[in-house]
């Protein structure tokens, strides 16, 4: 298992310095990938681009970009553009986003996101390996048949043959889809006491699509505070637990409160929903239980933390994603402290 950082997206809390300071630091540290996300503000792609220009060894990865804010050929063309840029360094993380997000950002309707998905990679694959791209689906028809259109290839060539693709899933058919047609699962809320029912959609996809678990990546995004006391290092990860199961989304169709019920949550889930939905975000963070963050997240002493990395390992996943809290020089402390419970836990061998 490798240890990977995932610095989210910019906020009026850090800086582009201190991103990419801990980035570079990552990357000294020797950590497989670092990870960039997007919502509503600063965008992926443009983080990437600059990062690749100022590491050395460390992958690149979107997590994610938002398939309703690009074309496939445009997330195609993005792609190629900074696996170029980084010789061979990106990796290129999808997701749907939600409803909310995708109708009132992008004003892309978000039904039937399965299917959209589907299509969505089968293009970009398409296009990454410059074959001719002719497409007749139900979300995308490339060339459209009642114009001037012609197929096209794409004119850059890429620095390698395939571009591994991973895929943003919660929900059990999003999973099984992500075995099926991607490389690698990106995880959120990842407990390894859950990981069997989280990972058997997935084997279920890979089946279908005549493959097994082999070489399918299991990147699971998990919070990180090292401290002496677990429940002290809990309160930093409440708000951000609290905007995924109580405010990321409507209350007929919040992703993330739905996992949070089928792990065992389903009655704090809806209390954290109802009270950061009447904007009591404060108190929607006190509700969440100490037990969901601590399943999902490396809370404690190095020592604590060392021991929970095994876990994770044993549970399948191939790249932990951490996510740190604070300004530059407390993520770095954090990650020089993460790669010091690594080697410990004896997983750097």
């Amino acid at each position: 298992m490798r240890l990977a950082l995932n610095l989210g997206y910019l906020a009026a809390w850090n800086d582009p310095a201190s991103h990419l300071a801990l980035a570079q630091e990552a990357d000294r540290l020797g950590f497989s990938c670092v990870w960039v996300a997007e919502a509503y503000g600063s965008d992926a792609p443009s983080m990437l681009a600059w990062f690749a220009g100022q590491t050395e060894r460390i992958e690149l990865g979107s997590a994610v970009f938002q398939i309703p804010a690009r074309t496939p050929a445009m997330a195609a063309m993005t792609a190629a553009t900074i696996d170029k840029l980084s010789g061979g360094r990106f990796r290129l993380g999808l997701g749907v986003s939600g409803p909310q997000v995708s109708e009132g950002w992008h004003g892309v309707r978000f039904g039937k996101p399965l299917q959209r998905t589907r299509e969505y990679i089968d293009i970009v694959n398409l296009a990454l390996t410059r074959k001719t791209v002719a497409y007749d689906g139900q979300h995308y028809q490339l060339p459209l048949p009642d114009g001037p259109g012609k197929a096209l290839k794409l004119t850059l060539h890429p620095t390698r043959d395939h571009v591994p693709v991973y895929l943003a899933a919660v929900g059990p058919k999003n999973l099984e889809l992500a075995g099926e047609v991607a490389d690698g699962w990106l995880a959120i809320f990842f407990s390894p006491e859950f990981a069997p029912e989280s990972l058997k959609p997935i084997e279920a996809g890979r089946a279908k699509a005549g493959k097994t678990m082999d070489g399918f990546e299991i990147c699971a995004g998990v919070p990180v505070v090292f401290g002496d006391d677990p429940q002290m290092c809990a309160e930093l990860v409440r708000q951000y637990a609290a905007l995924y199961v109580g405010g990321m989304g409507s209350r007929e169709q919040n992703f993330y409160n739905a996992l949070a019920t089928r792990m065992g949550y389903g009655d704090a889930a809806r209390e954290v929903q109802d009270l950061y939905l009447a904007k009591k975000h404060r108190e929607a963070a006190a509700a969440i239980p100490f037990e969901f963050i601590d399943q999902t997240s490396l809370l404690g002493p190095v020592e604590r933390v060392a021991e929970r990395l095994k876990a994770y390992k044993e549970a399948g996943v191939t790249e932990l994603a951490t996510l740190i809290f604070g300004d530059q020089e407390y993520g770095t402390q954090t990650l020089r402290q993460l790669k010091q419970a690594y080697d410990m836990a004896g997983l750097s061998a």
